[in-house]
């Protein structure tokens, strides 16, 4: 007969983002646990709070399955020397199923006698397997953990109590001095302790101490409550999941409420107003129903109606304290020009090993002058990027960054407007961060596009000449990061950077205006190959086929925009009927210049040829060398291919005269050399 487990674990408030992932890990790891020890169930339901982590094993086996069956070992010469005696393989194979030698019995199978035991063993009980559970909690990871008392044992929060019911039976689950039992805990302040009769009353007996173990459940309440607040008084929310999540896991019993704040806070930026609220107090923002913030904010209670105005009144005080210094700040920054605070970054540093902000704003302008020019790009692009460049790092110093870090960028775009600067400059200054993540927003604007490519080109070139460059587990810099999002943005303004190429331009043109140390050597090439390797990230985001991508990275091409180029050409026509002729015939042509190990340093001479087929191979190759879409360019191959299954009908290519062989394969390599535009084309699998 089955019955339902239930585990819960106790613990003081453990940090909501840590919940969600603790209570699945706890899950997953009963599961391989359970089926590991052969004990059936149903399925594993999860509840969790702040103060607990818990399990519902639905129709738990009361045991495991008896063991009644014949097994077969070796054949009897194998089982017994001459003598009769058992051999260490008869040995083995009788304490490998819990037996011994005199358990073995033989039995003819196809005329040939086979070592036989009959296996019978009675399942163990769940009761004694569930004492296990101890274990689990023992193994379980955090990202960070505490000890308690004079113990070695460590946890993400001290654990106070855990309760371990199969069915209305209790399972003494043990850590430390703390012995698992039906007694659980109802809310910290409004519910009091609760013994459960059975696994079942688990849920709703919570409810009537004011828990709602279902985080599904809570949020749903949450949701429901502001929509009934936002309905009431004609207003609109913006939805965010991740605060929505963050509330769901900070209370045991939602009760939604609405407070409000002087109206003469809105001449503050949004962005000022929403970062007090979200980040600092976990409020939602509140906007009219024309989309314009408003004086109002919307907040979650761990608790129910009672004394709801103290619980207003008092988050109201808390956040104007804020506000009230973010006004402050705000008012201080606008007494001084941008060239105050310009002037100021001479003494930020960017780096104690590479130098001050304001010698990487140099830089940067530099690189993005080199890069305007190479992309020929408009004059006014190029104007207004030079007038960013020169400010774009200034709100650093401002009071009102120093306060709220995360708005650099946005605090500089806002003091720039208010100074009279450009549109496109001001934006370009907010612009320089995206994308903040690796799949976040990317800018808007060219100006704002450059200006982010050329600041993350001089911190990946400066990072790297310093010698801090990220290793396969460690990148505090996030220079991977940076990276990806220099890919994204050229791939999105469809700008063509060869790496090998422009990189050892850049470095060139800043080794005589910048103290920080600059890569030399083989380091250029590493730089290239580490921005390039965050294009295969791109590839598999964008759920290219794996061959396609292992086939695009593995040419001898740098720029993103031109692998993006073959891997979208290859995706498109992987599954059409000339596909594989045509890839065939290319790797042919590879395959025999490697094995012929051609360096391709002949040109083709054309009185050497002998069939017409040569002839009609070159005058073909001569076509496509003036092609340069790469999508016509495989267009031209597929009309290429019949021409090339001929010249090797028609041809030996390793003719016994040197002259006449080197010539053929001079031809063949200037094949190769268009195909390697598309990639390595024998890591392509084809059917």
């Amino acid at each position: 007969m089955a019955k339902d487990y239930l585990f819960e674990i106790g613990t003081e408030e453990i940090p909501a983002h840590v919940v969600p992932r603790s209570v699945k890990q706890l899950a997953d790891r009963t599961r391989k646990f359970l089926k590991e020890n052969g004990l059936k169930f149903k399925d594993i339901k999860t509840f969790s709070t702040p103060r607990r982590l818990t399990i519902l094993v639905e129709d738990l086996a009361e045991k495991q399955d008896d063991i009644d069956e014949v097994k077969k070992g070796p054949a009897k010469k194998i089982t017994q020397d001459a003598d009769g005696n058992w051999t260490k393989a008869a040995q083995g194979f009788a304490r490998g199923q819990g037996m011994t030698t005199d358990d073995i019995y033989f039995e003819e199978l196809k005329g040939t006698e086979y070592a036989y035991v009959h296996v019978q063993k009675e399942g163990k009980k769940a009761s004694d397997i569930l004492l296990g559970m101890s274990d689990i909690i023992k193994a379980m990871t955090f990202p960070t953990k505490m000890r308690w008392d004079s113990n070695d044992f460590e946890f993400v929060r001290p654990i106070h109590w855990l309760v371990s019911l199969f069915g209305s039976d209790v399972i003494p689950v043990k850590i430390l001095d703390i012995t698992a039992g039906r007694k659980t805990q109802g809310h910290r302040f409004l519910g009091d302790s609760v013994v459960l009769a059975n696994a079942d009353d688990y849920e709703d007996a919570l409810k009537d101490q004011y828990v709602i173990a279902n985080a599904e459940e809570r949020k749903d309440m949450i949701v429901n409550q502001m929509n009934e607040l936002v309905k009431k008084n004609h207003w609109q929310i913006k939805p965010d999941r991740d605060l929505l999540e963050e509330v769901t896991y900070l209370v045991e019993y939602p009760t939604v409420f609405a407070g409000s704040f002087d109206e003469k806070y809105l001449n503050i930026p949004d962005e000022v107003l929403i970062t007090s609220m979200k980040d600092n107090q976990r409020y939602f923002e509140v906007y009219d129903e024309n989309g314009k913030l408003i004086n109002h904010f919307i907040a979650v209670r761990n608790g129910n109606k009672d004394y709801l105005d103290n619980i207003i009144s008092g988050n109201e005080k808390v956040l104007v304290a804020r506000l009230d210094d973010a006004q402050f700040f705000y008012d201080e920054d606008r007494k001084y020009p941008l060239s105050h605070f310009v002037d100021r970054l001479k003494n930020v540093s960017f780096h104690d090993k590479i130098g001050s902000m304001a010698e990487k704003m140099q830089r940067v302008r530099m690189i993005g002058d080199y890069l305007a020019k190479r992309w020929d790009l408009p004059e006014n692009v190029v104007t207004d990027f030079d007038r960013a460049s020169e400010l774009y790092k200034f709100d650093l110093v401002t009071q009102m960054v120093g306060e709220f870090a995360e708005l650099q960028g946005v605090m500089g775009m806002h003091y720039a407007r208010l100074a009279g600067e450009d549109e496109e400059v001001s934006v370009a200054i907010k612009e320089h961060y995206m994308p903040a993540t690796a799949e976040g927003p990317l800018p808007e604007t060219t100006v704002g596009s450059l200006l982010s490519v050329a600041d993350k080109i001089d911190t990946i070139i400066t990072f790297f000449g310093a010698g801090m460059i990220p290793t396969s587990s460690n990148d505090p810099y996030a220079l991977r990061r940076y990276a990806y999002g220099i890919v994204r943005i050229l791939l999105n303004e469809k700008w063509s950077l060869p790496f090998n190429e422009v990189l050892p331009e850049i470095i060139n043109m800043l080794g005589g205006v910048t103290p920080a140390k600059l890569p030399k050597g083989d380091s250029e090439q590493e730089i290239a190959d580490f921005i390039r390797d965050r294009v295969k990230q791109y590839l598999q985001k964008n759920k290219f086929k794996y061959d396609i991508v292992d086939a695009v990275l593995a040419s001898s091409q740098q720029d993103p925009s031109q692998i993006l180029a073959a891997a979208n050409v290859l995706q498109l026509h992987h599954d059409d009927e000339e596909f594989k002729p045509v890839v065939e015939s290319l790797t042919r042509i590879n395959n025999i210049l490697k094995k012929a190990k051609f360096n391709g340093k002949v040109d083709v001479d054309e009185s050497l040829f002998v069939d017409n087929s040569e002839t009609e191979l070159y005058a073909g190759v001569q076509d496509l060398q003036n092609i340069e879409s790469l999508a016509d360019l495989y267009q031209g191959f597929v009309h290429l291919q019949p021409v090339i299954d001929q010249y090797f009908e028609a041809n030996m290519i390793m003719d016994k005269d040197e002259n006449v062989k080197n010539n053929r394969l001079a031809q063949l390599y200037a094949v190769s050399e268009l195909a390697d535009r598309l990639g390595d084309l024998s890591k392509l699998v084809i059917k």
